[in-house]
């Protein structure tokens, strides 16, 4: 039988559903949320601290005033915002701006002057510098932030160690002239980038941090689109998103066993030029929506989109959201640049959905303060690999141990008590044996015989009383052999066989009764009982011969009479 494999995934039907578009240009603090990620970066701690970046070389640090609307009545003008910081440094237009996902106020920044700048916000002044020899076209953090990788147009991928301003791995890149982009999957040690071939097919890769000199299984083909493909890694589901700039389709991918495996695909006719999506701890759970996205349409509107599992439900579904990274940091900017490491604590979203005060859960990993040493210079990770547990040996259940086999060794500690699987053929004999043992036709000898060598303990078959054997009389032996005899040799058309016990001689069936009597009268021994069994068979295979040649006379008198009638008849014509 040849059928399809499905591959099982609670996220496989997730669908993206479109919602009412936000005109003149935002009206929902989720919406400003999403935009102002995709024009700068949002403080992963502070949903009111934001960072651009812009054309003069300049950062700037912003704080959104409370209930601050882009909406007015008719006649009000939109209230300006001053920047908190003002952040110099850069010589050349500012391209990139992102916050450290795990220490507070520390902001990294790329430039068209080839470097990526990283920043105290707090006292707004650049810590360290990571110098590149083209123009940074991607960059992402690491889980712990203390890895930074990079994409640029010089085709390499660069994962750097931060702290120590130099780059771990350099390896090649996508091939293709156009931009490429990159993003770091969470906690994991693997990267997803996206790019073009030489031939200007759109490619997606997956990248290994210890191994990362080409991505794992090669570079997958997504199709031959001309605009550049924007990942965006969901670490609670899983899930890369891939939208494409000046496309409307936005396609979702699972990962699992380190590959990326299709979901599905949300598309539309509105391109979108930018798009960004919203934390985690924002989506409506209670329409089972796993995430969102607002995709900025023609600079006119933007538009929500919501990817959602088709459940019907009306408790919370624990298993598409499990624990989010919160809004309380790992660690602080000081601790951060003297080197500690660890990850930001999660919060349950179950807390969220009942409508109550997010609940702690405690980080995997506490931050570690760390020297920073040129040993530790070209390792691929920061992230030091956590040891396996000691195994506990589980307390070993009450085992019977079966007996040895004769003239077989017992098995020595050192070694395996278990041996080789047993063969197919070695199977089928044994479950032969199993069966015939419990044959009801088969001899007792050769069933005590087997009880003998078995290793099985038996259970003693239920004693049927409504058939109890009686002492077979010698008289039926007699008849029951007479049948057997008989039956096999005379046709079934003829009368005469059947009425077979008329014309033997009176003497045979007075020896008969004489027989029965002396048996009946207490002959007990076995020996005396075979002696009598065998004389009646005697006398009765006597009078089966004189029966049989009395009829060959019969059949050669008909014979003859019948060929008289066939001369007298030929000779008539």
């Amino acid at each position: 039988m040849s059928g399809r494999f499905v591959r099982s995934s609670k996220y496989r039907h997730v669908f993206g559903r479109p919602t009412r578009k936000v005109r003149d240009m935002l009206e929902s603090p989720n919406a400003v949320h999403a935009l102002i990620k995709e024009l700068g970066a949002m403080s992963p701690f502070d949903d009111s601290l934001i960072a651009s970046g812009s054309d003069d070389g300049k950062a700037f640090i912003w704080r959104v005033p409370e209930n601050f609307t882009l909406r007015t009545e008719e006649g009000e003008e939109i209230r300006d915002v001053a920047p908190l910081k003002q952040l110099t440094g850069h010589s050349r237009k500012v391209g990139h701006v992102l916050f450290n996902p795990a220490a507070a106020n520390i902001l990294a920044t790329s430039s068209g002057d080839y470097t990526v700048k990283i920043w105290d916000v707090e006292a707004g002044s650049p810590r360290l510098t990571l110098k590149h020899t083209d123009i940074v076209q991607s960059l992402s953090w690491s889980a712990n932030g203390s890895l930074i990788v990079t994409t640029s147009r010089d085709k390499k991928l660069r994962i750097w160690d931060v702290r120590q301003e130099a780059p771990a791995h350099v390896s090649p890149g996508h091939a293709g002239a156009k931009n490429s982009r990159v993003t770091w999957m969470g906690e994991h040690d693997r990267i997803a980038t996206t790019g073009f071939s030489k031939m200007s097919d759109r490619q997606l890769g997956l990248w290994d941090l210890r191994d990362p000199k080409e991505p794992v299984g090669g570079f997958q083909i997504l199709d031959s689109i001309s605009g550049v493909c924007m990942p965006f890694w969901d670490d609670s589901t899983q899930c890369l998103y891939l939208a494409g700039k000046g496309d409307g389709n936005i396609r979702y991918f699972e990962y699992e066993h380190d590959k990326f495996e299709y979901l599905s695909e949300y598309k539309s006719a509105d391109p979108q030029r930018g798009i960004a999506f919203l934390p985690k701890r924002g989506v409506n759970m209670h329409e089972n929506e796993v995430m969102r996205a607002f995709k900025t349409v023609n600079d006119s509107y933007i538009e929500p989109i919501s990817f959602i599992v088709p459940r019907r439900a009306e408790v919370f579904q624990g298993d598409i959201y499990p624990p989010v990274v919160g809004t309380k940091p790992a660690m602080s900017a000081a601790e951060w640049f003297d080197g500690a490491e660890g990850f930001p604590p999660k919060i349950d979203l179950e807390s969220i959905y009942e409508g109550e005060e997010p609940t702690e859960i405690r980080a995997t990993s506490k931050p570690v303060s760390r020297v920073p040493s040129s040993s530790t210079m070209l390792a691929p990770s920061r992230k030091e690999p956590e040891p396996a547990p000691a195994p506990t040996p589980a307390p070993a259940p009450a085992i019977k141990e079966p007996e040895p086999i004769k003239d077989q060794p017992p098995p020595s500690s050192a070694t395996s008590l278990r041996g080789p699987p047993p063969s197919m053929k070695e199977q089928g004999t044994s479950i032969a044996q199993l069966a015939s043992k419990y044959d009801d036709n088969k001899d007792d000898s050769s069933s005590s015989a087997e009880d003998d060598t078995s290793s099985f303990e038996e259970v003693a078959k239920p004693f049927d009383r409504h058939h109890v054997p009686k002492p077979v009389h010698p008289a039926e032996s007699a008849a029951a052999i007479t049948r057997n005899l008989t039956s096999p040799i005379l046709p079934t058309k003829l009368s005469a066989p059947i009425a077979l016990s008329k014309p033997a001689p009176s003497s045979t069936a007075a020896s008969s009764s004489a027989s029965a009597a002396k048996t009946t009268m207490g002959m007990g021994t076995g020996a005396s009982e075979e002696q009598v069994t065998l004389k009646d068979i005697k006398a009765l295979l006597e009078s089966q011969n004189r029966t049989i040649s009395g009829q060959t006379v019969q059949i050669a008198a008909l014979t003859a009479e019948v060929d008289r009638l066939k001369n007298t008849i030929g000779g008539k014509m």
